[in-house]
């Protein structure tokens, strides 16, 4: 059986800390080393390895990378142990997240269990935003925003963007039905129990089809994405809404799509942070997890 081919743990030790730094001067300084030679020690590990660990020159891990760094770390904290000594578990890094929650409970919690197997040494503190308001109840390191944007004062990059259409509950489409038309007229949408939501405004969906109507100011109303959904599968009505974050509700046929036609929402989620975050090794791997997550 020919040797196992183990990469030098200098290089591992440079992967380590550059991919948790994004810095080669700041990995040089910790590691007591010059940035020449972290930079050498990366092309040596990726020469041996045969991949790319970096995807941009921001030093953002690439797929490859960023499961081999799971695996390095373990590595590294095993052989930092010394056999037969208890060595007291590392401080887990803390980072403050406020989420708008239809976003929360639709998009990232489904995928929330990916970061905690990736970056187990993270303890996330999640809160509500409100979302077009951009308020929350505490300062957060970071912040998923909905609204236009862009936003002053903060850095940020858009995470998600969606279209909108017209659902409602079964019950109701044969109540109010049937829209021959796929709620594209003017007399369909007369016809029909209209449920507001400043955040999905009903503007949006008359102009993409030439309804010339208002935007309705009678009819029940929500604030809250998920309460409008959840109101809509009831009966209420017809909402507007963005399939990505109904898609619970639309798969498992609470809701039928009104329409094939979908337009582009002038809202988007876009994720936040202050200048300077990024220097925390726990907010980077956030950023890049759930933007990679998401484009994925």
């Amino acid at each position: 059986m020919p040797p196992i081919r183990i990469p030098p743990i200098h290089c591992l030790q440079a992967f380590e800390a550059l991919a948790r730094l994004r810095s080669v001067t700041l990995a040089a300084e910790e590691l007591h080393v010059t940035p020449s030679a972290v930079s050498h020690r990366m092309r040596q590990l990726e020469t041996l390895l045969g991949t790319r660990l970096f995807a941009r020159s921001d030093f953002t891990p690439s797929a490859d990378g960023q499961a081999y760094l799971v695996q390095v770390r373990q590595g590294l904290q095993v052989l930092a142990q010394m056999p037969g000594h208890r060595q007291a578990a590392p401080s887990a890094a803390r980072l403050r997240l406020a989420v708008t929650p239809t976003f929360s409970r639709a998009i990232l919690m489904p995928r929330l269990a990916a970061f905690r197997r990736a970056w187990p040494e993270v303890d996330l503190v999640l809160q509500v935003a409100i979302p077009l308001l951009d308020v929350k109840a505490e300062e957060a390191d970071l912040e998923v925003r909905f609204g236009t944007g862009p936003y002053p004062g903060v850095e940020q990059v858009r995470i998600l963007s969606d279209d909108v259409c017209p659902v409602c509950s079964p019950d109701y489409a044969i109540e109010a039905g049937p829209f021959p038309r796929h709620f594209e007229t003017a007399d369909e949408v007369a016809r029909a129990r209209l449920i507001r939501s400043p955040l999905v405004p009903w503007s949006v969906w008359f102009q993409a089809c030439n309804i010339h109507l208002p935007e309705p100011h009678e009819g029940a109303q929500f604030n809250d994405v998920g309460l409008m959904l959840d109101a809509a599968a009831a009966g209420f009505g017809v909402a507007l809404t963005r399939p990505k974050l109904a898609a619970a509700w639309l798969d498992s046929g609470r809701l039928l799509r009104l329409s094939p036609r979908s337009v582009p929402s002038p809202f988007h989620h876009f994720l936040c942070w202050k200048p300077g975050t990024l220097a925390r090794w726990e907010c980077a791997a956030f950023v890049d997890w759930l933007t990679a997550s998401l484009q994925a």
